[in-house]
C-alpha cells in the first residue's frame, strides 16, 4: 500500500490548497483504463513514483465499465486520492474519491462546454464524489490529440499566449477553481514556459499542467514556470518516471 501524502477527512481540494501554501509540489499519474489490463495497471501501481500525490484516471473513449474497474483496482492498491478525469459523463463511477468537473473553454462545441456537464448531474448527485470545477484548456502539442478529434475543436496555437490567458481568467470569473492546461497525450511540445508564466501571473486559483513532459529535468522546469499540479502520462508508461 503506498500511504504517502494519502488524503484522509479534509476535501481534496483542500488539501490541494494548503500544499500549495506550503510550497509542496504536486504530482499526478494519469491512467487510461481503456489502454490498460488488470494485470499491466497493477504492475504499473507498484512503480508509482514516490513523489505522487494524486492520481488521475479517464480517457477520451474510455467505458464506464473500464473506468469502474480500473479505480476499483487503484483503490485497492493505494490510499492516494483518485479522481476522475472523463472525457464523456457515461465514465463517471462513484468509486472514485473525486471528479475534475471538465468545461473544454478552449474550444466552441457546447457539447464539451456544457452540454456533457447537463447529462452528468444526475449521476453525480447520487454519488458522494468530490466536485471541483475545472477548466481545461487544450493547448497545441505538435500534433492531433484524441481530446481534438471526439471533441471536434482544435487545440490554441502556443503562440497565441494573451488568448490562452484571457481564457484561463474568463475559467476563473465564471467559478471554475482550477485551470488545466493540457499539450495532450503523448505531445510532442509541451506547454511552453512563457504559457504557464503568463496565466499563472494572471490567475488566483490552482494551475495544473499535462502533456508532453517526458523526464524529470523538464518536469522541474514546469515546476519553476508556476505549474502547482503537474500530471504525466505516457512517460510515465514509457518507464521515463
Amino acid at each position: 500500500m503506498i500511504e504517502k501524502l494519502a488524503h484522509s477527512g479534509t476535501s481534496i481540494y483542500s488539501a490541494l490548497l494548503k500544499s500549495i501554501e506550503a510550497e509542496k509540489p504536486l504530482f499526478a499519474i494519469l491512467f487510461d483504463p481503456e489502454e490498460l489490463s488488470e494485470a499491466l495497471l497493477t504492475q504499473q501501481l507498484l512503480k508509482l513514483p514516490e513523489f505522487t500525490t494524486h492520481i488521475l484516471v479517464g480517457g477520451s473513449t474510455a467505458t464506464q465499465a473500464q473506468t469502474q474497474i480500473a479505480v476499483n483496482l487503484i483503490k485497492q492498491k493505494t490510499s492516494l486520492p483518485v479522481l476522475l478525469f472523463p472525457g464523456d459523463y457515461r465514465q463517471i463511477t462513484s468509486e472514485a474519491d473525486g471528479i475534475l468537473f471538465l468545461s473544454l473553454l478552449s474550444g466552441e462545441n457546447p457539447e464539451y462546454l456544457i452540454r456533457q456537464q447537463i447529462r452528468s448531474v444526475r449521476k453525480l448527485r447520487a454519488s458522494a464524489l468530490e466536485i471541483i470545477p475545472t477548466g481545461y484548456i487544450l493547448i497545441d502539442g505538435g500534433k492531433q490529440t484524441t481530446v481534438e478529434r471526439v471533441s471536434q475543436t482544435q487545440a490554441i496555437p502556443q503562440e497565441m499566449v494573451q488568448r490562452i490567458v484571457d481564457i484561463a481568467l474568463a475559467g476563473e470569473y465564471s467559478g471554475k477553481k482550477l485551470i488545466y492546461l493540457e499539450a495532450g497525450s503523448g505531445a510532442l511540445n509541451p506547454v511552453s514556459v512563457e504559457i504557464i508564466q503568463a496565466v499563472k501571473d494572471a490567475i488566483s486559483i490552482p494551475l495544473i499542467v499535462g502533456g508532453g513532459i517526458r523526464n524529470p529535468s523538464k518536469l522541474q522546469e514546469i515546476y519553476n514556470a508556476g505549474a502547482d499540479l503537474v500530471v504525466v502520462g505516457t512517460a510515465f508508461e514509457q518507464g521515463d518516471f
